[in-house]
């Protein structure tokens, strides 16, 4: 399953152990056995997280996924709160590459003890102490 789907052996186990995934049946040499409804689940997960999504929206997302008759009002709202997040994290990077755009255009080239790089990291790290 783990080359059908791309996903690490480990981060199936991961998922099997927080509850994404159900636990397969077992051959009787232990070896894990998968059927077609646990490759769609993986590949749904793998999906999901390929797009951002947490680990417990896509969990809210399995569980609406199981009852295909209720309203996708419930699918829109979480997607549209990982838009939202998504658009939060854009901002924070764009105002850090912003300034850290602005120290490296102040750079004069000079000794590493005149470093305008070394000196904004440094000043950021004391003023979060």
């Amino acid at each position: 399953m783990s080359r059908r789907t791309g996903v690490k052996v480990t981060t199936i186990r991961y998922y099997e152990h927080n509850g994404l995934m159900p636990e397969p049946a077992r051959a009787a040499s232990g070896h894990r056995r998968y059927d077609g409804a646990a490759l769609e689940r993986l590949s749904f997960i793998r999906q999901a997280r390929e797009l951002g999504f947490e680990l417990s929206a896509i969990r809210e997302l399995l569980d609406l996924a199981a009852d295909p008759d209720r309203p996708c009002s419930a699918a829109d709202s979480i997607a549209k709160r990982h838009v939202a997040a998504i658009s939060e994290r854009i901002a924070r990077l764009t105002a850090l590459r912003a300034e850290l755009q602005r120290v490296v255009e102040t750079c004069g080239s000079g000794t590493v003890g005149d470093c305008r790089v070394l000196q904004s990291i440094a000043d950021r790290a004391e003023a979060t102490t």
